[in-house]
């Protein structure tokens, strides 16, 4: 049960009576103190036994909890946080705890067991905010060891300084409440400010997250290859408002975080294999035997060179060319790799085509002219027809 102090106070005075000045108000106070202690000395001294035992208990239990914490090898590991936030626990609060667990053995009068839940609300509620800020940048600077973020390494400063002003606002409130303040106009005057504050920074704070969104999800890392939207290239730096990418023709892109994921993002990175496509166009002069053999002699070519054959087929005839697709998959993370890849491919190709007798088509337009008397010239040369031998004509016999 919480009691406030006012509350406490007004329910220990005697309505009837009012006291006339402070100095009349304290020696009511210790009258009735000397009073208690007097009529409950034996229960005040199990009390006060029974409280440093168990203040004794939670030292040690603290100082087992932090050594074998210590012990666990690694850093910015979950047990290394618990480590953190055990060795933020303070003495004095353990010490208000063991009293309050013990205070109502004493049977106390109401204003010092009043007292004793106003103190014991407030180091509660401070320790528990500590805690609550260990944990987090914990988290936050374990997140940044994994993936060696320098950005978020050196943004720790402000991290923690908004973390420990938000947390312990949040306390603060809280310990108003318990203190019988109507604090209904403090947190709409702070949600005010707050939203003023946002709307006069709101490039600022929303380059920030979406910065904080990149280094926490991770789309891409440093020294990936990505594409964002018409552009190509390696990242080079995410900073807390924009992040750099070489691009593949050598210029640095500087991209604000926000634009950067309000758009489609390519990743490369961690791609195991890359599909290489290639469009063979040949004469329409191939004859049908020969095009029937053209998916298993591209087939042949592609395992030869030691990658994975997709399929090879015939998509279109356009308007000069057969047009033949082949699909293949090259196994390496590596960009220049797969770029040999498809060089040797090609050149096999085109070796083992020409050697086969096939023919690569290009575009090309053909004329067809008419001779005065309306017969058509040919604009090729035709095969001269066989002559045919003259008749012969039986001799009399």
């Amino acid at each position: 049960m919480t009691f406030s102090l006012l509350a406490a106070v007004k329910t220990a005075m005697p309505p009837a009576a009012p006291r006339p000045n402070p100095l009349e108000d304290l020696r009511y106070w210790w009258d009735s103190s000397v009073a208690w202690v007097n009529h409950h000395w034996l229960q005040i001294g199990i009390a006060v036994g029974a409280g440093l035992v168990i203040y004794f208990l939670l030292s040690l239990l603290r100082t087992f909890a932090l050594k074998r914490a210590q012990s666990a090898p690694g850093q910015f590991t979950l047990t290394d946080i618990v480590g953190r936030v055990i060795h933020k626990t303070k003495s004095t609060v353990l010490a208000i705890v063991a009293i309050r667990l013990v205070a109502g053995y004493a049977n106390p009068p109401a204003i010092i067991l009043a007292t004793i839940q106003f103190v014991f609300t407030i180091a509660v509620v401070l320790q528990a905010a500590i805690w609550a800020r260990e944990i987090v940048i914990g988290l936050i600077q374990r997140r940044a060891a994994e993936g060696h973020n320098e950005t978020l390494t050196n943004a720790m400063g402000i991290i923690r300084l908004l973390i420990s002003v938000a947390l312990f606002a949040i306390a603060g409130i809280v310990i108003l409440d318990n203190m019988g303040v109507n604090v209904t106009g403090l947190v709409a005057g702070l949600g005010i400010g707050g939203i003023a504050i946002g709307l006069a920074a709101q490039g600022i704070f929303s380059d920030l997250f979406a910065s904080l969104s990149i280094i926490f999800d991770r789309p891409f890392r440093v020294g990936q290859a990505i594409k964002y939207d018409n552009s190509s290239g390696t990242v080079e730096r995410i900073g807390l408002k924009s992040t750099h990418i070489r691009s593949i023709n050598g210029e640095l892109l500087v991209i604000s975080n926000t634009n950067l994921l309000s758009k489609e993002i390519t990743n490369y990175a961690h791609l195991h294999r890359r599909r290489v496509t290639f469009l063979l166009n040949i004469v329409y002069q191939t004859s049908p035997e020969m095009l029937r053999a053209l998916p298993g002699l591209l087939e042949e070519q592609v395992k030869a060179a030691g990658h994975e054959f997709i399929r090879s087929s015939l998509v279109t005839f356009s308007a000069s060319s057969l047009d033949f697709e082949l699909l293949f998959d090259v196994f390496s993370e590596d960009f220049d790799q797969v770029t040999a890849a498809r060089t040797d491919i090609a050149i096999r190709i085109v070796e083992a085509l020409g050697e086969a007798g096939y023919e690569f088509a290009y575009p090309t337009q053909t004329t067809f002219t008419a001779a005065p008397d309306g017969t058509m010239i040919m604009p090729y040369a035709e095969s001269p027809k066989p002559k045919t031998a003259p008749a012969r004509t039986a001799k009399p016999g």
